[in-house]
C-alpha cells in the first residue's frame, strides 16, 4: 500500500483488489473510489425510472436525482447558474457540440481560428474540419522556449477575423497548466472570438472556479476526476446557448412539434435530446463530494510533491528526457519523458513487466509530437492514490527497462 497517497488505496476497489499494481495512467483515466460505485449501485436499486417524463412517483425520484447531480457538479466546477451546465458524453462531445452548433452557425470563408501546438486532437481536429467545411483560416500557436504556448505568437493571430480561440488549461502530453488569464486577453483584445478551454486535464486536479476564468466554454470529463466514463459536460454562457441551434434532435430537447416546425425546450434540456445518462450523473456528483472531502488545495500538493520528485528522480537516470516545463509548480501530476534508443511503447512494456501502468504513444497530440521531435513519449500521471513508492517503483522500473535495452 502507498503509505503517503492522499487518499488510501482501500477506497479503489480495483486498487485494493491489486496491491501490487503501480497504476500511473491516471491522465488517460482515473480509478473509481467506492463512493462513486456505490452510488452507481443505489440509483438502479432505489430510484431507477426514466426522468421527466413519467407522471408517477419513481420518474420523480430519478428527475430530482438528476437535477440535484447537476447542482452538485455545477458547485464544484465554481458555476452559478447550473443550467448552463451541458452534460455530454465528455470533454470530446462537449467540444464537437461547440464546433457543430454554433461554429457551423457562425463561422465563414474570410475567418480565422486558432489554437494552440498543446492540443488533445479533441480541441484541434473539430475546429481544423471546421475552419476546411466553412473556408476559413486555421492558425496554430506554436511553442516557446519552455514548451508553453508562445504568447507573443498568440498574439500576432488573433484578430479582428479570429472567430474562435481554443486552447487546453492543461495539456494532457506534457501537464502543462496554461496561462488562462493571459490567453483570455490576448483573445479578448482584437476582437469578440468565441473562447473555448478544455477542462479534461484540469477537473481532476486544480480548484478551476469555471465563472471565474473568463471563457465562453468550458468542457470537462467524469472518468478523469474519479467518475463513471460516458459522462462530462459542456459549461457555456447562457446567451450562448440561448442563441446556438441545437446539436441532436429527439426526444426530451423538444417544446412543441408542428407539422412545419419545431421549438426547442429551455436550457439544459435544449441540448439533451433522448433518454439521459442519469446514473452517470448521480456518480459523477458522487466524485465530486470525494474530491472535495479531500480538498483541491490538497489534491494539488499533493501532486506538486510527487511530479517533483519523479522529474528529479527520472532526469538522473542517463539516457531519459524529459519533456515539457522544468517545473514542478507549472505542471498537473503529469511527466512525459523519452528512453535513448528505445521505442515508447517498448518502454511501457518493459515497465508493465514490473507492474507499472503507463501510458506510451502520441496521446492525441500528433501535431504536439511533431513540435517536439519525438513521435511518441512514455507518459506517468499520478493522482489522488499515487504516492513515493510509486515513484520509486517507476524509477527502478525505467532504469530496468534501460538496462534491457542497453541504453548505456
Amino acid at each position: 500500500m502507498t503509505s503517503d497517497a492522499l487518499a488510501p488505496r482501500a477506497d479503489f476497489p480495483l486498487l485494493a483488489a491489486a496491491p501490487d499494481l503501480v497504476y500511473l495512467d491516471s491522465a488517460a483515466t482515473a480509478q473509481k473510489p467506492r463512493q462513486v460505485l456505490d452510488a452507481i449501485t443505489h440509483y438502479y436499486t432505489h430510484a431507477n425510472a426514466n426522468p421527466h417524463r413519467g407522471a408517477y412517483a419513481l420518474s420523480g425520484t430519478a428527475t430530482q436525482a438528476y437535477h440535484d447531480a447537476r447542482a452538485r457538479i455545477a458547485r464544484f466546477l465554481g458555476v452559478a447558474d447550473a443550467d448552463t451546465l451541458i452534460f455530454t458524453r465528455g470533454t470530446t462531445e462537449g467540444l464537437n457540440l461547440l464546433a457543430t452548433a454554433w461554429g457551423r452557425a457562425n463561422v465563414r470563408g474570410g475567418d480565422n481560428i486558432v489554437v494552440t501546438r498543446l492540443e488533445h486532437h479533441a480541441n484541434f481536429v473539430p475546429w481544423q474540419q471546421l475552419a476546411r467545411a466553412t473556408g476559413a483560416e486555421f492558425r496554430i500557436a506554436e511553442l516557446d522556449a519552455a514548451g508553453g504556448v508562445d504568447l507573443a505568437m498568440l498574439a500576432r493571430l488573433v484578430d479582428a477575423r479570429t472567430k474562435v480561440v481554443a486552447f487546453g488549461h492543461v495539456s494532457n502530453a506534457l501537464g502543462t497548466i496554461n496561462p488562462v488569464a493571459q490567453i483570455v486577453r490576448i483573445a479578448r483584445g482584437a476582437g469578440s472570438a468565441l473562447v473555448v478551454c478544455d477542462g479534461a486535464q484540469a477537473v481532476p486536479h486544480l480548484r478551476v472556479g469555471v465563472d471565474t476564468l473568463g471563457v465562453d466554454a468550458y468542457g470537462f470529463s467524469g472518468h478523469k476526476m474519479g467518475g463513471p466514463m460516458g459522462i462530462g459536460g459542456l459549461v457555456a454562457r447562457r446567451a450562448l446557448l440561448e442563441a446556438m441551434p441545437p446539436y441532436q434532435l429527439g426526444g426530451d430537447m423538444i417544446e412543441w412539434v408542428h407539422d412545419q416546425d419545431t421549438t426547442w425546450n429551455v436550457l439544459p434540456h435544449k441540448f439533451e435530446a433522448g433518454t439521459p445518462n442519469v446514473e452517470g450523473a448521480v456518480a459523477l456528483a458522487a466524485a465530486c463530494d470525494y474530491l472535495d472531502a479531500l480538498g483541491m488545495d490538497k489534491v494539488r500538493a499533493h501532486e506538486v510533491a510527487l511530479t517533483s520528485l519523479a522529474m528529479r528522480a527520472l532526469a538522473g537516470i542517463p539516457g531519459v528526457a524529459l519533456h515539457g516545463t522544468a517545473r514542478a509548480e507549472e505542471r498537473s501530476g503529469v511527466v512525459s519523458f523519452s528512453v535513448a534508443d528505445a521505442h515508447p511503447h517498448d518502454v511501457a512494456t518493459a515497465l508493465d513487466a514490473e507492474g507499472v501502468a503507463v501510458r506510451a504513444g502520441h496521446h492525441c497530440a500528433q501535431p504536439l509530437m511533431r513540435a517536439l521531435g519525438v513521435p511518441s513519449t512514455v507518459r506517468a500521471s499520478f493522482w489522488v492514490y499515487s504516492g513515493r513508492d510509486d515513484v520509486e517503483r517507476l524509477t527502478a522500473a525505467v532504469r530496468s527497462a534501460r538496462d534491457r535495452f542497453a541504453i548505456r
